[in-house]
């Protein structure tokens, strides 16, 4: 235990004052450098920076524990997040990027004519942004209090200092190579202990090949030993799922245009040099990204079957029992001993046991157990990837190592966040609509205040989003809020030229007000499914409520005034870069 201490302690202390150095030296100087790093990042730089931007703490701590649990249901996560990156990729980035402004809202409000579009694309941006920053902080939380044996709000509150310091006071220049650091940081972490285990279980050194392997020793492939196992205790089978076909599209859908409309990430484009410069970033973002995402089903399965043998059927040691002599005496007696990573990870409140039949025998069943026991364990989610290494009693500087990686994928992707909510406040609100003098260094400073806000907001929303589920759930409503609200008007915005002011505003009002008050109804008010609308629940209700947006954006603005023809003038251009200008040099030496 003192060795696991030691290298936690020394990579998450070597991490993070890596991530204050880079902020140091790459502190911002005005507000290019604080909003889009000078629009001068290199396109592979930035690729890996948007990776680690992207790959937040859903994906790292979340993702795999859903497919650990919830099997082929879980895939729509992992569908929908990597679909909808290559629907921003292709769809958006290059022309946003060719529009050459800071920020979505600042989109928005050009494209669109309009300080009330403006204003509402920035009420939507906050709303995503601040959603989405309650699963990174809650994932800071479940790191801490996990290996370092603090209450998961201290753990929020010591996140919430390191953002604070590299956030400020680098802007989006000193976050984008902090997240650079933090994307090799996160790799090394999710790919070195899926190795080892996938050693362990299959023999074989590829977690990818390992996950379709036979188990070692044994005749049998991965996932079919993972669906005996399951369903000898009463669970579903692994390869199948209980969601229903519209709930699994609308889930998915959600995620993919949801992803689209994502400020944060969508921002991240505009710190390169050109649209061609967008599309190469693209590129290796996806290269990037595909490293975890190909290994998180691995290691969700790996997971799922390591939890259950080590801790099913396990005797059960009270806390205040000398734990070495009461295991050696379970032993002696033929038993299996609570293990020590369960004694651990029960302190944090993630893991419970209730004995119900009285045996002191910790029973783990599904809803259809054979043998009639109950259920007697209740596993969060979020905790499988960090428990893995421990799980699997891999060598202490792997259980180190992966503390560090989760804690910079969700630092990574709050402190983007947070440069978006600043740069919503600080250049959209304040300098484009109440204070339209404002100079570069009153709102550099405001800005850093902005950021400074959000921190702390979002380190409240951390600690009381425990209500809302686990991160990964978190997060998804994010997604679909961005996908009612932000990505129709975005869309329409760049591909067709009648899209007006009024039917933006109209777009915009409708998905925010719709999906939000969906969402909290049935989170908070109305918990039974049978309930949900056509069956979707609040994690897909962004898909059908974005299609709505987008009829109700066309209909009222073929109802209402075209816009002005230099509006659409511009629309045209930035979908074909330079035609404009072109055509009106063919005129002019084709005129008489």
């Amino acid at each position: 235990m003192m060795d696991q201490d030691f290298w936690t302690y020394f990579f998450v202390v070597l991490t993070f004052g890596l991530y204050i150095g880079i902020a140091i030296w790459a502190r911002a100087g005005s507000t290019q450098d604080f909003y889009v790093a000078g629009h001068d990042v290199h396109p592979t730089i930035n690729g890996m920076a948007t990776a680690a931007d992207w790959m937040s703490a859903a994906s790292f701590l979340s993702m795999a524990g859903l497919i650990a649990f919830l099997g082929y249901g879980g895939s729509v996560y992992l569908m929908g997040w990597t679909g909808g990156f290559v629907l921003l990729a292709l769809l958006l980035a290059p022309f946003l990027r060719e529009f050459g402004k800071f920020t979505v809202p600042d989109f928005v409000g050009d494209r669109y004519y309009s300080t009330t579009a403006r204003v509402i694309a920035v009420v939507c941006t906050l709303f995503i942004s601040f959603t989405y920053i309650a699963g990174q902080m809650k994932g800071v939380g479940v790191a801490f209090s996990g290996f370092l044996g603090v209450p998961f709000e201290w753990g929020i509150g010591i996140g919430m200092v390191i953002v604070f310091i590299y956030a400020v006071l680098g802007g989006m220049k000193g976050v984008t190579y902090t997240q650079v650091a933090q994307y090799v940081v996160m790799i090394f972490a999710y790919t070195v202990p899926a190795i080892f285990i996938s050693l362990i279980i299959t023999g074989n050194a590829i977690p990818q090949l390992g996950f379709i392997s036979n188990v070692r020793g044994d005749d049998i492939s991965m996932l079919d030993k993972l669906n005996e196992v399951v369903t000898g205790l009463g669970f579903g089978a692994y390869t199948e799922t209980s969601k229903s076909k519209l709930d699994i599209f609308a889930i998915t859908g959600a995620l993919m245009f949801g992803t689209a409309g994502l400020p944060h990430v969508i921002v991240r484009f505009f710190t390169v040099r050109s649209a061609s410069a967008a599309r190469y970033s693209a590129g290796w973002a996806l290269v990037f990204i595909a490293l975890l995402y190909t290994t998180a089903p691995a290691v969700g399965a790996f997971a799922r079957l390591n939890f259950i043998n080590t801790v099913n059927d396990a005797t059960y040691i009270e806390d205040g029992e000398d734990y070495d002599a009461s295991a050696a005496a379970i032993v002696a007696e033929g038993g299996k001993p609570v293990p020590v990573w369960y004694k651990d990870w029960e302190k944090t409140g993630l893991l419970s046991f209730e004995d119900i039949n009285g045996d002191g025998i910790m029973q783990y069943r599904g809803p259809n157990a054979p043998d009639g026991i109950q259920n007697e364990l209740k596993p969060s989610n979020d905790i499988f990837v960090l428990a893995n290494p421990q799980i699997a009693q891999l060598p202490g500087w792997v259980v180190g190592l992966m503390v560090a990686g989760g804690l910079a994928a969700a630092l990574s992707t709050a402190a983007g966040l947070l440069m978006v909510i600043s740069s919503a406040v600080s250049h959209d609100l304040c300098r484009k609509t109440l204070f339209k003098d404002m100079n570069d260094k009153t709102e550099l400073m405001v800005a850093r205040g902005a950021a400074a806000s959000a921190v702390f907001a979002a380190g409240l929303l951390g600690i009381f989003s425990s209500q809302l589920g686990f991160v990964a759930q978190v997060v998804a409503f994010a997604f679909g809020l961005a996908a009612a609200s932000l990505f129709p008007t975005i869309f329409l915005g760049i591909f067709w030229k009648r899209m007006n002011r009024e039917g933006a505003i109209a777009s915009m009002t409708f998905g925010l007000v719709a999906t939000f008050s969906y969402i909290v109804y049935f989170k908070f008010v109305d918990l039974d499914p049978a309930h949900w609308l056509l069956g979707v629940s609040p994690e897909g209700i962004g898909f059908p409520f974005m299609l709505g947006s987008l009829v109700v954006g066309m209909a009222v603005s073929l109802m209402t005034a075209p816009p002005p023809q230099e509006i659409q003038d511009i629309v045209e251009d930035i979908r074909v870069p330079g035609l404009r200008r072109t055509l009106a040099v063919a005129q002019e030496h084709t005129a008489p």
